[in-house]
């Protein structure tokens, strides 16, 4: 093969990287940070839409301007080759097709868009075109889990050609849905791969790393031989297409990143059930100040009252660092009612920008910082630290990434930041990777 074409991820929520290192997430997508990521020496890159966290109609415009920047981008590096991911969650919750209809338009066209939700970190995997997630040891296929019943991104099949006819509202019947089964996957998929076209939809198995290591090598010849193909996935096919060779610092020694040795910071925004039982085991671990925010107080409160809470946290902050301990500034756990969605986001927003305030204020001297939940990682990169770009190092456990600010940051210079996504990792994970960066891993 000549040249291997540059890996394009287009990503919803900002811990899709889980899986890859070395590499660079944009934050921003104008022209010339889109170039940066073109021009960098690693296969892959990233840019951080958070469109998880948009309306259809925010996420289908962020979509189309990232893309056609990307074009722009795309000729003045004189880049030939390129794979475009639209990367989302392994438990197909997301703007499809949204987001990879706005893609072909804008990029193609491609003689296939590829639906590969496996992640076998997180316990995702495909077979006979059902997708499945292992919940306490046993398979339950996705439908009849609690994700399916999101209130934004809720769905009925986990059977992938089903739930493609009932996201395009039957645009694309369910058999009209090319199936790649494990058998095929298994066997060489290159010569069907080399006859899609007109932006064929295509279900693909994958019980496997293996198995998506099959798939994407196949991809790659195709690819190499002038076919253009799109995916929806999530992970786990990156691993495969990007074919990186070990991080370079192992995840149990990651306190080599830790600055000066010095205590960090966690910020937890994340409320499903998984991260209040990690958040639990934390609090439990030597060296750790808890640091509740109510957020009952945002419902009602005036802007003066939500200055005192904002300085109220961040006083709390300083001592607890200046005693060498690690403040956890976590919400309050309730779950609150709403009486409409539009005030349930905007209160969503209210929450995201008073943590956003908090890691703004955090003690410049801190080791580093813990991030929980998929958009509060999102907005920690792009609004708490300000970032354009950051450099991804790799991961920390499975599933968990960690970046580094750049050496030139005007407040946080080479602070590692752990993007720790809500659904990963079992009860103790969340204290694991804080003895893992205070190097003392258990």
């Amino acid at each position: 093969m000549t040249s291997t074409p540059k890996i394009i991820v287009l990503d919803d929520d900002p811990t899709g990287s889980q899986t890859v290192h070395s590499c660079l997430l944009l934050m921003k997508w104008d022209v010339d940070t889109l170039r940066l990521g073109l021009a960098d020496e690693s296969p892959i890159f990233f840019v951080l839409t958070n469109t998880r966290a948009l309306t259809p109609e925010k996420a289908l415009a962020t979509t189309r301007e990232v893309c056609q920047n990307l074009k722009q981008a795309i000729a003045a590096e004189n880049i030939q080759d390129f794979l475009i991911v639209s990367r989302s969650d392994s438990t197909l919750r997301g703007h499809y097709p949204i987001e990879t209809d706005a893609i072909a338009e804008e990029l193609g066209p491609f003689d296939a868009h590829f639906l590969t939700p496996a992640f076998f970190e997180g316990g995702r995997f495909t077979r006979d075109s059902v997708h499945y997630l292992m919940v306490e040891g046993a398979p339950v296929p996705v439908h009849e889990t609690e994700f399916a019943k999101d209130s934004v991104f809720g769905y009925s099949y986990s059977d992938l050609p089903h739930y493609v006819e009932e996201k395009t509202k039957g645009r694309i019947k369910a058999d009209a849905v090319e199936r790649f089964l494990l058998a095929d996957i298994r066997s060489g998929t290159l010569d069907r791969l080399m006859q899609l076209h007109d932006n064929q939809c295509v279900a693909v198995d994958s019980e496997t790393q293996a198995d998506m290591n099959q798939f994407a090598a196949d991809v790659l010849t195709a690819a190499s031989q002038g076919k253009r193909f799109l995916f929806r996935s999530a992970a786990s096919l990156l691993t495969a297409l990007a074919a990186l060779p070990p991080q370079p610092v192992a995840p149990e020694a990651m306190a080599t990143y830790t600055r000066d040795g010095k205590p960090g910071a966690v910020i937890v925004g994340s409320h499903v059930k998984k991260t209040t039982e990690q958040l639990e085991d934390l609090l439990k671990a030597e060296g750790i100040e808890a640091i509740e925010v109510d957020v009952v107080h945002l419902l009602e409160g005036s802007k003066t009252q939500r200055a005192e809470l904002l300085q109220h946290i961040l006083d709390q902050a300083q001592a607890a660092h200046a005693q060498g301990k690690t403040p956890v500034i976590y919400t309050s756990r309730q779950e609150l009612t709403f009486d409409d969605i539009q005030t349930r986001l905007d209160f969503g927003v209210a929450v995201s920008t008073l943590l956003m305030d908090v890691v703004k204020g955090l003690p410049p001297e801190i080791g580093f910082l813990i991030s929980k939940g998929g958009i509060t990682s999102n907005d920690v990169l792009s609004t708490g630290l300000a970032l354009q770009s950051a450099r991804l190092l790799g991961q920390i456990l499975p599933g968990v990434s960690i970046v580094r600010t750049p050496e030139d940051h005007p407040q946080f210079p080479n602070l590692p930041v752990v993007l720790f996504p809500g659904n990963v990792g079992d009860r103790s994970a969340l204290a694991e990777v804080y003895h893992r960066l205070k190097g003392n891993p258990h």
